[in-house]
């Protein structure tokens, strides 16, 4: 049993250190060859944070593990809005954006609805799955255009996104980008299949569910580096942008991490949406968003006592979790 447990952190510290190393080396080598920062920063940065996400929910479509995909990415949007935002509103008030509040988290919470409407039947079909990860692409097209206007004066979401690709893109050398770039692949694909093997071995020995073990241990595994960088922007006080990225990751392990799972394979609900209880999960995921949104509507911060709202709201969904087995 410990020797699961070991692997199982092998595995997540596996999916970090490979997700970091993707970024940093791809975006490096993307700027080498003189790709657009915003470009950089809506494709290479914005994929490689959802690395884990994406490499475990495909991993677990192909393994017949659906549970663990679909828990994967509901729980850790739940996770992204509740327990990260919380922690890091308790350390420092967080402000957000006006188009954050105003278009953002709206943004995300259609997207959400509609994955509602798609898991209905109880499947993702592979049709669905290419409506989606088409939904991703008209996504960073649409953060592009938002670029471009903030060229012309106007602020939006995606000069955030060209900060982050500008920060991730440190690394000069063309064969220390090339070792990041193989490494972080590797990293990223290996941590993967250790987590599931290990944490599919425990499941089966302490006789819990898939749905509980995606919903639980893995979406919190794969929202550690979200729940890393805000907690170290809240101790710098850069907390500016903190919000319109967890609401962007969000939308992206929607579109990109359910839809190329569900291309691979059609995501099967075990036991169906209603019978199973999934759809109670589905209602968590969409109040997870629209408390903040509504925490933050008036001065477009999210205070401390916001912070306590939303952890309460991560322990007692934890709490659910744990009494429905």
């Amino acid at each position: 049993m410990w020797l699961h447990f070991t692997l199982t952190a092998i595995g997540f510290a596996m999916l970090y250190a490979g997700a970091e190393w993707l970024v940093k080396g791809s975006a490096s080598l993307a700027r080498r060859l003189g790709v657009s920062p915003i470009i950089i920063g809506l494709t290479v940065v914005a994929f490689g944070t959802s690395a884990p996400e994406l490499v475990i929910s495909v991993a677990s479509s192909l393994s017949d593990r659906s549970m663990i995909a679909v828990g994967n990415v509901v729980g850790s949007n739940i996770c992204n809005t509740t327990l990260v935002l919380g922690i890091a509103a308790l350390l420092m008030p967080i402000p957000a954006d006006r188009s954050v509040v105003r278009r953002d988290i709206p943004l995300m919470l259609a997207i959400s609805l509609f994955l509602v409407i798609l898991s209905v039947n109880s499947t993702i079909t592979r049709i669905e799955g290419l409506v989606l990860f088409a939904g991703i692409i008209a996504y960073i097209g649409f953060n592009y255009s938002l670029w471009k206007k903030s060229q012309a004066g106007e602020k939006g979401k995606a000069t955030d996104i060209y900060k982050d690709a500008e920060k991730a893109a440190v690394v000069d050398s063309g064969l220390k980008q090339g070792i990041l770039i193989i490494a972080g692949i590797a990293f990223v694909v290996i941590g993967a299949q250790v987590l599931i093997d290990s944490v599919v071995a425990i499941m089966e020995s302490i006789g819990v569910s898939e749905k509980f073990v995606g919903l639980t241990v893995v979406a919190f595994g794969t929202s550690l580096p979200e729940l890393a960088t805000s907690v170290v922007a809240a101790l710098k006080r850069e907390m500016d942008i903190s919000i319109g990225n967890l609401v962007g990751s969000n939308v992206f392990n929607i579109l990109s991490v359910l839809g190329a799972a569900a291309m691979v394979r059609p995501i099967v609900i075990p036991g169906g949406f209603m019978e199973s209880g999934m759809f109670i999960d589905y209602g968590a995921m969409l109040l997870a968003g629209i408390i903040p949104w509504l925490l933050m509507r008036r001065d477009y911060t999210l205070h401390r006592s916001g912070g306590v709202i939303l952890l309460t709201m991560y322990i007692c969904y934890i709490g659910y979790l744990v009494q429905a087995g």
